[in-house]
């Protein structure tokens, strides 16, 4: 009998564990992982400065609207950080409620919604991160279509499009670089379907660490985690954005609708507009969504100008609307 009553109180432990846990955070922000755009210094800085804990969440964009969705009658978290796109499908389904953090009228129109259910807090150019010591001695791919050569099987990850942000931006980064539009994603297919023919890595969330260890040799993403990588770990990292051309990417965040926490929430999100919130994202390689001029030790560490000048920016909203019916066709024809 005592061994039951043992069993049915560890039993009620682990159940009440993770609301204690919830109910422990002053704040919770869906899709804030510690390997990406180093959230981890930025949870760090707001619990020191805003006295707030915030723990780690290891979801995706499209995990952290889902989950969102499925509390929306009792709501857990407070904040959403998602790339542009589930901003605004969070938005959309009405997960989302308005609020313009302090600083909002100083980011670009285009790159906030007009009634502040989400606001851009720093963006990134997608390209290529590349171990260079875990290619074998294999030279770093220059261009997209390099990673379709035989020498590269088995070594190339990307997110998976069809719920990760960084996966979809991936995809529209390979579709327009191949001549593709909106309306015309047939390049973006038949590169993955090629490139199927290499064993691609496809994991649903970010895999900065896989990189690093060597695991997966060349990712799709963005160039503040190639920067992390090749400033702050031991390796040779580098980052690449492909002949054929690249986009730049958004982040968002959004107050999630009836937030248990809705006042601090907004503080925290006030915090990541201020001055120093938007110099935490420059010292992880992050462009500020706030005209803020990047410092002369960071910028000194990006690629040069006109690297950059073949990452466009695009019409995310459009990029938006025909998602779904690239990822129908990615689930149908590809996976």
């Amino acid at each position: 009998m005592k061994t039951v009553r043992l069993v049915l109180a560890l039993l009620a432990l682990t159940l009440i564990a993770p609301w204690q846990s919830a109910k422990a955070a002053d704040v919770i922000c869906y899709n804030c992982p510690p390997e990406w755009a180093d959230w981890a210094s930025m949870l760090k800085a707001i619990k020191a400065d805003l006295k707030y804990d915030i723990p780690h969440d290891n979801k995706n964009s499209g995990q952290a609207l889902a989950q969102i969705l499925a509390e929306k009658s009792n709501p857990v978290g407070d904040i959403g950080y998602f790339g542009v796109t589930f901003g605004m499908k969070a938005k959309a389904q009405d997960a989302l409620e308005p609020y313009k953090p302090a600083h909002w009228d100083q980011v670009p129109a285009g790159l906030k919604d007009p009634d502040g259910y989400w606001t851009t807090i720093h963006s990134g150019t997608l390209g290529l991160f590349v171990n260079k010591d875990a290619l074998g001695g294999k030279p770093v791919p220059a261009c997209w279509k390099d990673l379709l050569k035989p020498d590269y099987k088995g070594m190339v990850g990307y997110l998976d499009p069809s719920s990760a942000a960084v996966g979809y931006v991936g995809a529209v980064a390979v579709n327009l670089a191949l001549s593709g539009s909106p309306t015309n994603f047939d390049p973006a297919i038949s590169f993955f379907k090629e490139l199927r023919k290499n064993d691609p890595i496809v994991p649903k969330q970010t895999s900065y660490a896989r990189v690093v260890s060597g695991e997966m040799p060349i990712l799709f993403d963005y160039d503040f985690n190639a920067y992390r990588a090749k400033y702050s770990e031991k390796g040779n990292f580098e980052f690449v954005i492909p002949c054929e051309g690249s986009v730049v990417f958004p982040y968002v965040v959004g107050l999630v609708k009836n937030a248990p926490d809705r006042e601090k929430a907004k503080k925290v999100m006030d915090y990541l507009l201020s001055d120093k919130g938007q110099a935490i994202w420059t010292n992880a390689y992050l462009r500020p969504a706030r005209p803020i001029e990047l410092p002369a030790s960071v910028k000194g560490k990006f690629l040069p100008d006109s690297d950059y000048a073949r990452a466009k920016s695009v019409d995310w909203g459009e990029m938006e609307n025909v998602q779904k019916a690239f990822v129908d066709r990615y689930l149908a024809e590809v996976r």
